[in-house]
């Protein structure tokens, strides 16, 4: 298989995944967007997907997927969302999905494997963020390693690349670097609560005001 300047672009909807799909456009990547519907409580966030995707001319697939078990407060109305936490602790919680991007990842190398793609490209932070252990570099070495053994890419030394361009930088930088690419943050939709408008008290929406008033 010939790889390309493709890249899939892991799109949420949100201001990290939206500076990342812009990233990899600045780059000059032919880009094809997966987003996810799998029962989260904010859905809006798909739609702002979509619309970025558009805007940006990129191919996009929404893949809706069940995770009947719950387990997180993003996918079971009944287990409240934190709210008001000025000091959010380095710790896994509530809104932690099982598994998340583990899934979305073995999903994203399949896409990529299929359309010829040799880069992934995820928005995920390890600074700014509430403590999800799939969102640490060492996740994403571990996995590059699963990719190298389990694709035919893989095996045959074609490897698909994961890039974080985001691991390490605060949210404030995630922001000043969203800025000079021209990402349009009100197409974006960062709160957990799933309203018409943010709640501005769930950790997402204290992280995005925080970063907007560090800036």
């Amino acid at each position: 298989m010939k790889m390309t300047s493709k890249a899939v672009v892991l799109l949420s909807g949100g201001l990290d995944s939206a500076t990342t799909l812009y990233a990899a456009h600045a780059q000059g990547y032919q880009t094809y967007c997966l987003i996810f519907d799998y029962g989260q409580r904010h859905a809006k966030e798909i739609l702002c997907a979509k619309k970025l995707a558009q805007v940006t001319k990129s191919d996009f697939k929404i893949v809706k997927i069940g995770l009947p078990w719950g387990g997180s407060a993003l996918t079971d109305k009944k287990i409240a969302l934190p709210k008001n936490r000025k000091n959010i602790p380095n710790e896994i919680p509530v809104t932690y999905v099982p598994a998340r991007n583990i899934i979305f990842l073995s999903f994203a190398a399949s896409y990529a494997e299929a359309v010829g793609a040799g880069a992934i490209f995820i928005g995920a932070n390890a600074i700014d963020y509430s403590g999800y252990p799939d969102c640490r570099p060492s996740f994403y070495e571990a996995f590059a390693k699963v990719m190298k053994r389990g694709l035919k890419t893989g095996v045959s030394g074609k490897m698909i690349k994961i890039y974080t361009p985001l691991i390490r930088k605060t949210k404030a930088q995630i922001i000043r670097m969203g800025h000079k690419l021209g990402v349009p943050y009100e197409l974006t939709w960062s709160c957990y609560a799933g309203g018409k408008k943010p709640c501005g008290v769930c950790d997402s929406c204290v992280l995005r005001a925080k970063g907007f008033a560090d800036v």
